[in-house]
């Protein structure tokens, strides 16, 4: 369908404002009866396609990236287990036309075709986590908005139980200029408040599972950072990564496209 659009569009047969509008209206398709594919997605708004490993089994996963990676020429895949990685090593190590690159801290596969280049889109993006065991959610972040084409810069273990770590990562961020701070943060939750105080740059909070007793799973982070009285907060869910690193990346790479 995609070919028959660009060939109208070649024959002057549409314009170009109705050919972005006809790609981006092809966007579902089909791996049997077994999940609906948005290949479309990144075309229509920037966002990857990225398959959630939790759920699935090895062969469902290996079969969805298959078709990912044959409509889009790359696939990536979220939260995977030590099972899917051997699955999706299997299927794709020995394929001259693929290459497949692991992040095991992130706990993100990206299978990509030999054609495949992430597009540097200018964001700029900095990643802060306040914990050590706050640094798989981090990462996750970092995965994504770099196959959106952002620069990312990283500090890691800079929380407020050693707050002086924080000041010279925040330092590096603005003198980078980057356009969204990602904060990462487990127990109490505090990092996203002190940083959100110090600087004028959008904040976007991430409560992680780390932490006991009362409040446990996360539950104290991310009703802390839903009731920080500094204002340019926004929270996603516990432990997503994923979804702070996409809405990073969607604002970062929007800065840069206006700055232009």
């Amino acid at each position: 369908m995609s070919r028959d659009i660009l060939e109208r569009l070649a024959d002057g047969k549409i314009s170009v404002d109705e050919a972005e509008k006809q790609l981006k209206l092809f966007s579902v398709e089909e791996v049997g009866s077994l999940a609906k594919v948005d290949v479309g997605r990144e075309c229509r708004r920037s966002v990857p396609e990225i398959v959630l490993a939790e759920g699935k089994t090895p062969e469902e996963v290996v079969e969805i990236s298959s078709k990912l990676l044959e409509s889009c020429g790359r696939a990536m895949v979220s939260r995977v287990g030590r099972d899917h990685i051997v699955a999706l090593q299997k299927e794709f190590k020995h394929e001259s036309s693929a290459t497949i690159d692991i992040y095991e801290k992130a706990r993100i596969v990206v299978v990509r075709g030999s054609n495949h280049r992430v597009n540097e889109a200018g964001g700029k993006v900095g990643i802060l986590a306040a914990g050590t065991s706050d640094i798989s959610v981090a990462e996750e972040a970092k995965i994504v908005a770099q196959e959106m084409g952002c620069e990312i810069i990283t500090a890691y273990d800079v929380g407020v139980a050693g707050i002086h770590r924080l000041f010279p990562a925040l330092r590096e961020m603005i003198e980078k200029d980057v356009n969204v701070v990602v904060a990462v943060a487990g127990r109490e939750g505090a990092l996203p408040s002190v940083v959100a105080g110090l600087v004028d740059i959008p904040i976007i909070a991430v409560p992680t599972s780390s932490g006991y007793g009362l409040g446990e799973k996360g539950m104290s982070a991310l009703t802390a950072m839903l009731q920080s009285c500094a204002l340019g907060i926004a929270v996603v869910n516990i432990d997503a990564g994923v979804a702070a690193g996409t809405v990073a990346a969607l604002i970062a790479n929007r800065m840069a496209k206006r700055s232009k």
